[in-house]
């Protein structure tokens, strides 16, 4: 079995939690020995940690590892609090999101989502009190809801 370099290991990861529904550490170890690699239990720990990887649960209440993305430092953390302040609520309609909002603060929670760089999503619009977002399909919306619910607490 091979070892990746950091980058790989954590490529994979990224890959594999986007492809399957993997719901432990011990999961996501068997699967990247699948592919040849070798990789330990701690490791894995650590890499999800690192890559801001949460479990959440989906629509039928099974768990699952999604990840919430990278940040960019201190800026990003006082974006993600505006986030969580200005938004009141996430739902989907379809393969969009609609975000309510505080008066006056969707143009900041909306600069917040741009700034999480979510995959699947196709463009954001944000009014006075409402932020539509388009995702590129109705499951990678209603995943992007979950994700967002969670910044919310």
């Amino acid at each position: 079995m091979k070892k990746p370099s950091k980058a790989e290991r954590q490529n994979r990861i990224l890959r594999l939690i986007l492809e399957y529904p993997i719901t432990t550490q011990t999961e996501l170890v068997e699967y990247m020995e699948k592919e040849g690699l070798d990789i330990t239990q701690a490791t894995i720990s650590r890499d999800i940690k690192e890559l801001n990887i949460v479990k959440v649960a989906n629509t039928a209440g099974e768990q699952r590892y999604v990840s919430m993305g990278r940040t960019r430092g201190q800026a990003a953390d006082r974006l993600l609090k505006v986030f969580a302040e200005a938004v009141i609520s996430v739902q989907t309609a379809g393969n969009m999101l609609v975000l309510k909002t505080l008066p006056g603060m969707a143009s900041a929670g909306g600069s917040a989502v741009d700034s999480l760089e979510l995959p699947g999503v196709l463009g954001s619009l944000a009014g006075d009190d409402t932020i539509f977002i388009v995702a590129d399909s109705d499951e990678t919306a209603g995943n992007l809801a979950l994700k967002l619910n969670h910044l919310l607490g």
